[in-house]
């Protein structure tokens, strides 16, 4: 199989061959682009070269060095995402993130997990899911996003969090496992107006 279809049968949740050389070729190509992008000096260079590398991205990307993914093919942006240092991602299924993200320091969105089975794992088996994230989000520092899981709109996720499960919009969610807190409503507002604030 090419890399399209070895992309298309791993999206459906089976089982695949991690160590498959057209897969291990992939990373390294991956590595190669994630390279010159953390080498890169400035913010619009290294959204220019996240947006090439990027299955599909959205206006103004910034991203921080160091940036890392498995694939790229299979990560898509929307509008003004923002991936803080030492971003993750391991996108051996989709990974859909929406408009205005905002993603903390050392965020992990892992798509792909190793077999349970000893024997199996030792033979590179792997299955992945697909994450989602909604408009709005904001993954703090060290957060862990696991295979299959979607947060909604709006979302804040709370440092240091592993997210295991789907986590509604609208909240704020926090802790290992992560779970929700409590809903953001107007309370939350300081009267913060962007560029009328120093």
């Amino acid at each position: 199989m090419n890399l399209d279809e070895k992309f298309a049968y791993m999206a459906t949740g089976q089982p695949y061959d991690d160590s498959d050389p057209v897969l291990v070729a992939a990373r390294d190509q991956s590595t190669t682009k994630t390279n010159a992008l953390n080498a890169a000096s400035t913010m619009a260079e290294r959204g220019r070269l996240f947006q090439a590398l990027a299955g599909s991205a959205g206006s103004q990307p910034q991203v921080e060095p160091n940036f890392r993914c498995e694939f790229g093919r299979n990560i898509h942006v929307g509008r003004q995402f923002y991936a803080n240092y030492d971003c993750v991602m391991l996108d051996g299924a989709r990974i859909t993130i929406g408009d205005n993200v905002l993603l903390g320091p050392k965020v992990g969105l892992y798509t792909s997990n190793h077999l349970f089975d000893a024997t199996e794992r030792q033979l590179g088996g792997c299955v992945a899911k697909p994450i989602t994230i909604g408009n709005r989000c904001w993954l703090a520092a060290n957060v862990s996003v696991c295979p299959g899981v979607t947060i909604g709109a709006n979302t804040v996720i709370g440092a240091g969090s592993v997210v295991t499960h789907d986590i509604p919009a609208n909240v704020i969610a926090a802790g290992n496992p992560c779970q929700v807190l409590r809903p953001i409503t107007a309370a939350d507002k300081t009267g913060f107006g962007g560029h009328d604030f120093i």
